[in-house]
């Protein structure tokens, strides 16, 4: 038998999974994953067998992985702020 991973061990990684996901310099690109990160947690917070539960934390925590390398090589080579993000007055690498 399966030991799911504790409550605390799934917000935490929820936490690390949806900052990371805030920290891409790309508006649609961090909007996608923000709500793709709530929804596998969703259906991670309604799952009752713990076999499947340890499948998609396991999986969640691969995904994370994948999720850090992309979000700095986003920071990297991220361009201008579009239209619908919130302007600064300070200017960034990609403004012109």
């Amino acid at each position: 038998m399966v030991t799911p991973p504790s409550r605390k061990a799934i917000l935490s990684l929820y936490a690390s999974t949806l900052r990371t996901a805030k920290s891409f310099s790309s508006y649609n690109f961090r909007n996608y994953f923000v709500s793709r990160t709530q929804d596998t947690f969703r259906g991670m917070q309604v799952e009752q067998d713990p076999t499947k539960l340890s499948q998609a934390y396991n999986m969640a925590v691969k995904e994370l992985a994948v999720l850090r390398r992309s979000a700095v090589l986003n920071q990297l080579y991220g361009g201008s702020r579009l239209a619908v993000e919130e302007q600064s007055d300070i200017r960034t690498k990609g403004d012109t």
